[in-house]
């Protein structure tokens, strides 16, 4: 797979059309979990790209809520970004707001950590550490099972991207914690850079 646009330019894209921090940070976290996973199932030499994927998944959510992953094709187009890049972007919200069917394993590990990031990241923010690298399977496990907890990611999407990958659900947990704290204090980092910490 070919990058189309640099990471610099990803980026830039990113912030032209979202602002809120919360949004920004999801964006670098699933960025910084995409290229772990890349190393992890073998794709190093792919990891930018399955970053940038990461990075601009949700694009026109902040702005265009009511048309996500509709919208998103545009942006990215207008952006100069490549067809391969726009699928995956697309794929990520299969079955709920697009059609786009994720057929690459990049695109199922999006699919399924996505909203998983988000789970994980609600329950750190409980923890004193306000950090993943002390997070626990088990503590992901209860959080899930808890449906009045972090209400917006959805427990469905998240199974249907374990069974994608053929994996089970406590693998999914233990691989994207790991993953998270990956990138937990670069992610930080960059915010502060941004201005947006």
């Amino acid at each position: 797979m070919a990058d189309t646009i640099s990471r610099e330019e990803a980026l830039s894209l990113l912030m032209k059309y979202n602002k809120e921090a919360f949004h920004i940070r999801h964006a670098l976290t699933v960025e910084g979990v995409m290229k772990w996973y890349a190393g992890e199932l073998g794709f190093g030499d792919e990891a930018e790209h399955w970053g940038i994927v990461g990075l601009l998944h949700d694009i026109d959510f902040e702005m265009y809520p009511e048309e996500h992953c509709q919208k998103a094709p545009e942006l990215l187009q207008n952006g100069g970004v490549g067809e391969d890049i726009i699928h995956s972007v697309c794929s990520h919200g299969y079955g709920i707001c697009s059609d786009v069917e994720p057929t690459h394993l990049m695109e199922k590990v999006l699919f399924a950590a996505d909203e998983l990031t988000g789970l994980i990241w609600a329950a750190a923010l409980m923890r004193p550490s306000k950090s993943v690298m002390d997070m626990e399977v088990s503590s992901v496990k209860k959080k899930f099972k808890d449906k009045r907890f972090a209400q917006g990611c959805s427990r469905d999407i998240i199974k249907q991207g374990a069974e994608m990958l053929g994996w089970e659900l406590p693998e999914l947990f233990e691989k994207t914690i790991l993953a998270m704290r990956s990138c937990e204090e670069s992610v930080t980092d960059e915010m502060k850079a941004l201005g947006l910490e």
